[in-house]
C-alpha cells in the first residue's frame, strides 16, 4: 500500500475520493489546515480522482503518475519499490561539471527516458560529468517543450513515467553521470491546470509573462511554499537526482521574510547532510544579481542571499554568439565586439548596473572578484537560445567548423560552469524549433498565431527576411524535423567535431588553470582578428594561452612567453582536417599563426 491519501483543498466544503475502476466513491475527513484525509492508502498501480463539493474528478495535486493524460485521472506509485544499484554513488556537485542539456522526446528516434539510456556512453564518452533532462512534468497532449506542465509531481507518460525516471537515473549514475532535471515553478501551462480548484496557490497581486503568479506571500502561501519545498526533495530523495535547474526564478515573485528560493536552499543543504552526497540547485534568472548565488546565511548589497548553488549566464552567450555570427538585433544590441566577449570573460556579466538598450533601463550588478566563476553556468546553445529563435536553428546554420571551434573553446575552456546542448557535439544542423500539441482546438489555434506574431517583436525580420515562414508549433512536422540525427554524428565531420570536445574536455581534467574558477585566474587580450584567453590558476601556477581566430587567415598572434617556447596542446586546424597552426618564438614572444577561424591551446 501507497502512504496514506491526503490533499489540501481549503476551498472546499467536501472532499471526494473517486476510483475510477469501480466507480466507487469514498469521503474524505476534513483535517487541520484545509487539509482532507481518505485513513488508508491505495495499492501501487491503482487509478484515483479528488471530487471538489460534488464536481468533477480531478487530478490528485501532487499526482506521481498520470497515465491517462492531465485530464484523467492519477495514478498511485510506488517510489520505494524500485531496487536502486547507486549505493556507491557519491555524487557530484554542479560547480565546473561538464553538463549537458537535452529534451527527452528528440534526444533519440523513440522519444523515452529508456531510449536515452542507450546514449549514456556517448555522453561518457564525451567527458560529460552531468545530464540535464528538460522538464518532465506531465502536460498537455504527447510531445512539447515541458514548459506548460500542470502535474509537477508526475513524469510525463510518453516519456516513460516515474519508473523510467528512475531506471534513467540508475543508468546514469552506473555510468559516473550525475543527473539534473529541469523543473518549472513558477507558472503552470493552460490545459490541465486545476490546482486552482482546490486552494489558493496562485495570486493576482503579482503578475508573470504566462499570467498570475504563484502564491508565494499571500494568504494560504505557506502550503503552496510547501508545494514547492517538498516537490523538490521528493526528486532527490526518491528519484535519486543530482541538481535541479529552476527555470525563470525572477517570475518567482516573493515578498515575504524569507525568499522561497532560500527557504528552499536550506531545505536541501539539510537533505544533502542526511543523504552524504552534494545537491545542487542552479537557478535561471534574467536578473543578472549575484545575490542568487549569495549563500542564505551572507547577503549581496544589504539583501539576504538566496543559496543557489549556481546560475545561468546569458550574458557569456550572447557575447560570444553575436561575435561569431554579427547577428546584432533585439536583446543582442549591446554585444557582438571583442571587448564585450573579454568583459563576460572576466566579469560574467555585461549588464552588471550599466544601461541595458533593449530593456531602456539600466540593468544587473557586478559581480564580486571573490565569487568562484564555476557558479555561473554558460554555453553557445541551449534549447532557449536555438529554439527561440524564429526557426529554430542552430549556429552551425551560418558558423563554419572552425568557429564553431571557437565557440566550444570558450565554453569548456573559460572560468564557468560548462554546458552543451544537444548534438552541438557534433555540429548538429537539426533545428531546435518550438512545438506543441495541445488538443483544445482553440488553445492550439492561439498558440499558432502567438508564434508567429513574436516574428517581428525579436528581430528576425531583420536576420530571415519577412517572407520566411515562421513553423507551426502545433504542427506534427515541426516536432519531427527537431529530433536529433544521430548518423550526423557517425559521419566524418561529425566524429572529428566530437573529437574536438573530447580534447576540450580533457583539457579541463588535464590542465588546473583550465578547472579553476578563480576570478583572477582568467585574462583577456584583444587583437588583430583574434582573442586571446589566458588561464592562470592563481594557486599551483600553471598556464594555459587560448587562441581565437575570429577572421579568415593568416592571423598572426603574439603571445607574450618572456622567450620561452610553448607547447601546442590543441590545434583545432588539425584535428578538424584542416591546416595546422604554425608557431616560432620571436623577439616579443610566441608567435602564432593561423589560417582562419579556429582555436589553438598551448601551454
Amino acid at each position: 500500500m501507497t502512504a496514506p491519501l491526503r490533499v489540501w483543498a481549503p476551498f472546499a466544503s467536501r472532499v471526494d475520493l473517486v476510483l475510477p475502476a469501480t466507480g466507487a466513491t469514498e469521503p474524505l475527513v476534513a483535517d487541520v489546515g484545509g487539509w482532507w484525509s481518505a485513513g488508508r492508502g491505495l495499492p501501487p498501480g491503482t487509478d484515483y480522482a479528488f471530487s471538489l463539493d460534488g464536481g468533477p474528478p480531478r487530478p490528485d495535486p501532487r499526482s506521481p503518475s498520470q497515465p491517462a493524460g492531465v485530464h484523467g485521472p492519477s495514478r498511485t506509485f510506488d517510489a520505494r519499490a524500485y531496487s536502486w544499484s547507486d549505493g556507491g554513488w557519491a555524487g557530484r556537485d554542479v560547480r565546473g561539471a561538464v553538463v549537458y542539456e537535452l529534451h527527452v522526446g528528440t534526444f533519440t528516434p523513440e522519444g523515452t527516458l529508456d531510449a536515452a539510456v542507450g546514449r549514456l556512453d556517448h555522453l561518457a564518452g564525451l567527458g560529460v560529468d552531468m545530464v540535464e533532462l528538460m522538464p518532465l512534468a506531465a502536460f498537455g497532449g504527447r510531445h512539447g517543450w515541458g514548459y506548460d506542465g500542470v502535474a509537477l509531481w508526475a513524469v510525463h507518460e510518453p516519456y516513460g513515467g516515474p519508473a523510467a525516471l528512475q531506471r534513467f537515473v540508475d543508468a546514469a549514475h552506473a555510468r559516473g553521470l550525475a543527473v539534473c532535471l529541469d523543473v518549472v515553478d513558477n507558472h503552470l501551462g493552460p490545459s490541465g491546470n486545476y490546482l486552482g480548484e482546490f486552494g489558493p496557490y496562485f495570486t493576482d497581486q503579482h503578475q508573470t509573462p504566462w499570467g498570475a503568479a504563484v502564491n508565494l506571500d499571500g494568504e494560504g502561501s505557506a502550503e503552496v511554499r510547501a508545494f514547492v519545498v517538498e516537490k523538490a526533495l521528493r526528486w532527490f530523495r526518491d528519484f535519486h537526482v543530482d541538481a535541479l535547474r529552476l527555470d525563470a526564478v525572477h517570475a518567482l515573485v516573493d515578498d515575504s521574510p524569507q525568499h522561497v528560493l532560500a527557504e528552499l536552499s536550506d531545505a536541501v543543504a539539510v537533505l544533502a547532510a542526511d543523504l552524504g552526497r552534494p545537491l545542487s540547485l542552479v537557478a535561471e534568472s534574467d536578473a543578472n544579481d549575484p545575490r542568487t548565488v549569495t549563500p542564505t546565511g551572507d547577503s549581496f548589497q544589504g539583501r539576504s542571499g538566496y543559496g543557489m548553488t549556481a546560475q545561468w549566464a546569458d550574458d557569456v552567450h550572447h557575447a560570444l554568439h553575436t561575435l561569431l555570427t554579427g547577428e546584432r538585433q533585439g536583446y543582442y544590441v549591446d554585444f557582438g565586439t571583442p571587448q564585450t566577449l573579454a568583459k563576460a570573460l572576466t566579469g560574467v556579466f555585461v549588464h552588471d548596473g550599466g544601461w541595458s538598450t533593449f530593456r531602456g533601463k539600466p540593468w544587473g550588478a557586478p559581480v564580486p572578484d571573490d565569487m568562484d566563476r564555476r557558479r555561473f553556468v554558460v554555453c553557445s546553445q541551449n534549447h532557449d537560445q536555438v529554439g527561440n529563435r524564429a526557426l529554430g536553428d542552430r549556429p552551425s546554420r551560418v558558423l563554419t567548423p572552425g568557429a564553431l571551434a571557437v565557440s566550444a573553446a570558450v565554453v569548456l575552456l573559460g572560468p564557468f560552469t560548462p554546458m552543451l546542448f544537444m548534438g552541438e557535439e557534433w555540429g548538429a544542423t537539426t533545428p531546435f524549433q518550438y512545438f506543441s500539441d495541445h488538443e483544445e482546438p482553440e488553445l492550439a489555434a492561439a498558440i499558432s498565431r502567438g508564434r508567429a506574431a513574436e516574428f517581428g517583436g525579436h528581430g528576425w525580420v531583420e536576420l530571415y527576411g519577412a517572407d520566411v515562414e515562421v513553423p507551426d508549433p502545433q504542427a506534427l512536422s515541426t516536432f519531427e524535423v527537431s529530433r536529433l540525427d544521430w548518423g550526423e554524428a557517425a559521419s566524418e565531420s561529425g566524429r572529428r567535431m566530437v573529437e574536438l570536445y573530447r580534447a576540450l574536455v580533457g583539457l579541463r581534467r588535464a590542465e588546473a588553470a583550465v578547472a579553476s574558477g578563480e576570478s583572477g585566474g582568467t585574462s583577456v587580450a584583444v587583437q588583430d582578428g583574434a582573442v586571446v584567453m589566458t588561464r592562470a590558476a592563481v594557486e599551483g601556477g600553471g598556464r594555459v594561452d587560448v587562441v581565437l581566430v575570429l577572421e579568415e587567415g593568416p592571423v598572426s598572434v603574439v603571445l607574450e612567453r618572456d622567450g620561452v617556447a610553448a607547447e601546442v596542446v590543441l590545434d583545432s586546424g588539425v584535428v578538424l582536417g584542416g591546416e595546422a597552426a604554425r608557431t616560432e618564438v620571436g623577439p616579443g614572444g610566441t608567435v602564432v599563426t593561423v589560417s582562419g577561424p579556429g582555436v589553438v591551446v598551448l601551454r
